[in-house]
């Protein structure tokens, strides 16, 4: 394996509520990292979005990755939405761009890199999305 693999996940309790996000990253030398953290006022969108970004911060950016991910409006939005919401000044076309902020980050760290996105079916028995998803859930608590 010579790619950095990124499984993430995010949680929330209510939406908008509090939030948890986390991210399980593991190295070509078989090393793994856990991250997480949460929010007290939060959505479900911007908790994938936010475990996605922290766990990107942390790879050189010359290093390839595939990150893996249950939300499709995480993967959708970084692989089909992402370059029209630029070209429109980042709007969509129903008007205001929700999460903003977030999207623009992301797209900071994520320009000039090799990512593949993938989507993985939540709660369908994989053992590193379970394991995010866990983690996301037990983050989230810390914020109520």
């Amino acid at each position: 394996m010579s790619k950095v693999i990124i499984y993430t996940d995010g949680a929330c309790y209510g939406n908008p509520g509090p939030g948890g996000w986390a991210a399980l990253i593991i190295h070509p030398d078989g090393n793994e990292r856990m991250l997480s953290g949460g929010e007290h006022a939060t959505t479900n969108n911007r908790m994938e979005l936010t475990a996605a970004m922290k766990a990107l911060q942390g790879i050189p950016e010359s290093r390839s990755v595939s990150v893996y991910t249950d939300s499709e409006y995480l993967r959708l939005g970084i692989t089909e939405w992402l370059p029209e919401w630029k070209a429109n000044d980042w709007k969509r076309k129903g008007g205001r761009l929700k999460n903003k902020d977030l999207w623009q980050k992301l797209d900071a760290i994520i320009t000039g890199r090799k990512i593949e996105w993938h989507w993985l079916k939540g709660h369908a028995g994989h053992p590193h999305n379970d394991q995010v998803d866990r983690m996301a859930r037990v983050a989230l608590r810390k914020y109520m």
